[in-house]
């Protein structure tokens, strides 16, 4: 049925203007605003949409997830536009000064850092 479809998926912020500049200015994604939401466009063709929802609750989970060569540098990057990143107690393992769970020296997977867009939907940096 849905075979031939190009899907993509999408998450809700309180504030279209605020997710605009946090993503477009601070993160450097190409956004197209469509009136209706914002549209993330990256490199490898995906998208994700992002609406305004009046009564938004932020996601409990990682709604997006960035990949990069470097997390240090990554990180470095965001702490230099104001973002900071999340720490949390019930992880597999503890997370390093940077916030960073360093999961390829505990062989546990990426090297993997959380932050929060203005909505509180979280997202994630990870280096493989």
């Amino acid at each position: 049925m849905f075979k031939q479809a190009n899907a993509f998926s999408g998450f809700s912020v309180d504030d279209l203007e605020e997710a605009k500049v946090f993503y477009a200015d601070l993160l450097g994604i190409q956004v197209d605003d469509s009136g209706m939401g914002l549209e993330l466009q990256f490199p490898n063709g995906h998208s994700v949409f992002i609406y305004e929802k009046e009564d938004h609750q932020p996601a409990t989970y990682t709604t997006l997830n960035f990949p990069v060569n470097d997390i240090n540098a990554a990180i470095d990057s965001m702490l230099e536009q104001g973002i900071t990143m999340q720490r949390y107690d019930n992880l597999p393992a503890k997370q390093d000064e940077r916030g960073v769970l360093r999961g390829k020296s505990a062989g546990m997977g990426p090297d993997i850092a959380w932050f929060e867009d203005p909505a509180g939907n979280i997202l994630a940096v990870l280096e493989n």
